[in-house]
């Protein structure tokens, strides 16, 4: 059904005004501490060669709270909260103007009617522009994954969501909407987390949910599938007391095709094939806890194709201390955790390694740049997760290079100037940029007499990779092709293994390590960011040719279990400094 929309803009409770000034470039003192958890002294090197990034307002609204974003490869992004939040920014109409859905007369009045409202927007990079989107079923603390077409499955929530299971097909001509499956999950599915897997029969896996001990499969192939499978795990994490503490479980899928689940200070590693749990590891080291309402986070430090993308390797930062949902009930809000862990999640040899960041902070999301660093941006530096169960915002990013010596992989970045508490989330965006959107720890759009109100604006946090400084080293121009091997055409999906060519042109003769990598866009929501995988490519040839025009040959990655099917951005990085990313498809072909 064609709705009209028309906009409401809500009052803002801060006037502000934007500064844009010359970009600058600063030296930031690096911080290392000592290995001993609890007693690391800070120390700081002369120089990290990190700069300090940009921020800028892009929209003063998005109308809705972006507790929930996706990019989509049509390089629009879709933002949503709940339907129980009541009214938003966008009042919606049906085709008979101040008629809704059921017949009955919407109005300003209709506060909480949740068919009068828009809870979901479809934003257009480009354009720099809102459209909004109807919602059916209320996505409170949902979850998602992209199939292989690039469409979001997106899974649970509260209520009348509980079991619910969403579709959503981008499009280029604006008129794509979500639409409802006629199909429910097994089990409620609130505060879970979702998993593409490798087969090529589009599956997803959704673990856990609140009062939820158990896995199961969208969409169920087989009369076995029409169940739930339980997963005592979920139930050894759960702590009563502080809320469970093992919501929104890490997962990460291993490149043996197995399935890391993290939660709360422990993780095992699923075979979901056999619904057996094939390894048990170490618990990370400290108190406090990583998952919701803890609300650390967790990635998959990028895949490399000279291990033959073998060695896999997790990092879980940030987190709650031990006690702090309960002393928030009583308006305490006790320090978060400063402590981040690295774990080899492959081969038989695991142990945590233990290292701090700059500050503490919970409420935190964790971004695979382009470049194979990890941005730490959001959050808050007290408290846990819920309705004003945090305080004192953590404003400064914090930028981490894996590939650093301990102690040194730490900086501090250029700091925001707006709050991101509970129910923000950030994503990537291909032109390199870092989007940043939602912060509510109200039940209901708030803007006044709170302490934190409802943040509606919309901002773009700029990498120091993206400066104008750098264009002389960036890769420009750049282009893919892709003869299918079994069409004399070109074709837009590349098989695995296959090999296709990327062009792109440098004003100056390449360094000796240029870099081609593949990153799968995440679902994000509550400080994690389901499916984000990054991987290093192989470059079997690169020639030069006239005018700085260069042809690579890549060669795509070896299987599903290494890059599940599906939409990726590739980004050529030269000296370190990444070219804009362009979309690439890996399927079984």
């Amino acid at each position: 059904m064609e709705v009209n929309i028309k906009p409401l803009l809500f009052p803002l409770i801060f006037k502000y005004s934007i500064m844009i000034t010359t970009a600058l470039f600063f030296t930031l003192q690096l911080v290392g501490f000592t290995t001993a958890i609890g007693r690391g002294s800070l120390s700081s090197s002369s120089s990290s060669g990190a700069k300090m990034g940009q921020w800028k307002i892009l929209l003063k609204s998005t109308g809705v709270v972006g507790m929930h974003m996706a990019l989509t490869h049509h390089n629009t992004v879709l933002m949503f909260d709940q339907t129980e939040s009541g009214r938003s920014g966008y009042l919606l109409h049906g085709r008979k103007r101040g008629r809704k859905y059921g017949g009955i007369r919407c109005s300003y009045s209709d506060v909480n009617d949740s068919s009068c409202w828009a809870h979901s927007v479809e934003y257009d990079i480009a354009a720099n522009s809102i459209r909004p989107l109807r919602l059916e079923t209320d996505t409170w603390c949902s979850s998602g994954a992209f199939l292989s077409n690039g469409t979001l499955l997106q899974t649970g929530g509260h209520g009348n969501g509980y079991r619910r299971i969403r579709y959503f097909r981008p499009c280029s001509n604006h008129r794509c909407s979500w639409t409802q499956s006629r199909h429910s999950l097994v089990n409620n599915r609130w505060y879970s987390s979702n998993q593409r897997l490798p087969s090529a029969k589009d599956r997803v896996i959704v673990v856990g949910g609140k009062d939820t001990f158990s896995y199961e499969f969208v969409p169920k192939l087989s009369h076995s599938d029409e169940r739930s499978f339980a997963l005592p795990f979920l139930h050894k994490t759960y702590n009563r007391r502080e809320d469970g503490n093992n919501l929104y479980p890490f997962l990460h899928l291993s490149s043996d095709g197995k399935l890391f689940i993290f939660a709360n200070r422990d993780s095992i590693l699923l075979d979901y094939k056999r619904d057996k749990v094939i390894k048990t590891y170490p618990r990370m080291p400290g108190g406090g806890s990583r998952n919701y309402p803890s609300s650390g986070s967790s990635v998959m430090l990028p895949l490399d194709h000279k291990d033959g993308f073998q060695k896999v390797e997790v990092m879980v930062c940030g987190g709650s201390s031990s006690g702090a949902y309960e002393a928030a009930q009583q308006g305490t809000h006790l320090k978060g955790l400063s402590t981040c862990g690295r774990m080899v999640i492959t081969g038989h040899n695991h142990k945590w390694v233990m290292e701090h960041m700059p500050g503490p902070r919970l409420l935190n999301d964790m971004l695979i740049l382009p470049t194979g660093q990890i941005l730490i941006i959001n959050g808050a530096k007290h408290g846990c997760a819920g309705w004003n169960n945090a305080a004192n915002p953590s404003l400064q990013p914090y930028l981490y290079n894996p590939k650093k010596r301990w102690g040194h992989r730490f900086s501090v970045l250029k700091s925001a100037k707006i709050a991101r508490l509970y129910h923000s989330s950030a994503i990537l965006l291909p032109d390199g940029r870092v989007l940043v959107a939602g912060g509510n720890p109200n039940r209901h759009y708030t803007f006044k007499n709170v302490a934190f109100p409802t943040e509606l604006r919309l901002q773009a946090f700029t990498p120091y990779y993206m400066e104008r400084h750098y264009h002389n080293i960036r890769p420009s121009n750049v282009s893919i092709n892709h003869k299918h091997s079994r069409r004399d055409r070109l074709d837009s999906t590349i098989g695995y293994g296959k090999e296709f060519t990327v062009r792109f042109r440098l004003r100056r003769k390449p360094s000796k390590v240029v870099n081609f990598n593949v990153y799968a866009p995440p679902f994000t929501t509550h400080s994690i960011s389901m499916n984000q995988r990054m991987l290093k490519l192989r470059c079997r040839r690169m020639v030069r040719e006239k005018d700085g025009w260069i042809n690579a040959v890549i060669e795509a990655p070896p299987s599903a279990n290494v890059a599940p099917s599906g939409y990726y951005m590739l980004t050529v990085v030269n000296e370190g400094i990444p070219s804009l990313s362009h979309w690439v498809r890996f399927d079984h072909v």
